[in-house]
């Protein structure tokens, strides 16, 4: 069974950083690509970054590139999601998801965990 659990969620003053972590289980993480979404209150889903599996390869949304960063742990079988220089937009639960191939995608996944909240604000 397909299970990811994020974590690393929080209140976080402007400018400031944290780092999500998602547990993946049932599978492993570096034969698949691997995406973050986050979904702000009252907006859709947006697609955050994307990893391949194998290669690495990584992809970001420009509201987000040059102050996020996507990585993976394939010994701890665990995607993370580095996040700095954090903006006021940037509050939303944010969910990893499972691809269904080794190339990411930006709008279809196949598995998505429960999210975790990300608030900024001064």
């Amino acid at each position: 069974e397909v299970q990811l659990v994020e974590s690393g969620g929080g209140l976080v003053q402007p400018g400031g950083s944290l780092r999500l972590s998602c547990a993946a289980s049932g599978f492993t993480i570096s034969n698949y690509a691997m995406s973050w979404v986050r979904q702000a209150p009252g907006k859709g889903p947006e697609w955050v970054s994307g990893i391949n599996g194998g290669s690495g390869f990584t992809g970001y949304a420009d509201s987000v590139k040059g102050r996020f960063s996507i990585s993976r742990d394939n010994a701890k079988n665990t995607l993370y999601l580095q996040m700095n220089k954090l903006q006021l937009e940037d509050t939303a639960v944010y969910y990893c998801a499972k691809d269904r191939t080794s190339l990411y995608s930006k709008v279809h996944h196949e598995y998505q965990g429960q999210g975790t909240q990300v608030t900024v604000s001064s």
